[in-house]
């Protein structure tokens, strides 16, 4: 049963980041103007558009990650609630 739920998991893990990795809209971050502004820029442009991409990229990704910890953290407590109070409901 433990086999069986984790190739499910891996199934839908490939899947997701097939569709993520192979969509149109990954590909099309490299426009033709934002290309040319960027290599004609001077080497502090270049770092300043680095260290913004930065800026967009890390808090998000931060800010989920600690979402999906107390999200996890939340539901394990709910579980072990539940199973010691013995109310007999199946929802």
């Amino acid at each position: 049963m433990k086999g069986k739920r984790l190739f499910q998991v891996l199934i839908i893990a490939v899947a997701v980041f097939a569709t993520l990795a192979f969509s149109p809209a990954a590909f099309s971050q490299s426009c033709a103007l934002c290309y040319t502004q960027a290599a004609s820029a001077g080497h502090r442009m270049i770092e300043a558009l680095r260290s913004g991409i930065l800026v967009l990229v890390v808090p998000p990704t931060l800010m989920w990650l600690v979402i999906a910890a107390i999200a996890h953290s939340k539901r394990n407590q709910f579980k072990h609630a539940g199973q010691t109070s013995g109310s007999g409901s199946d929802w």
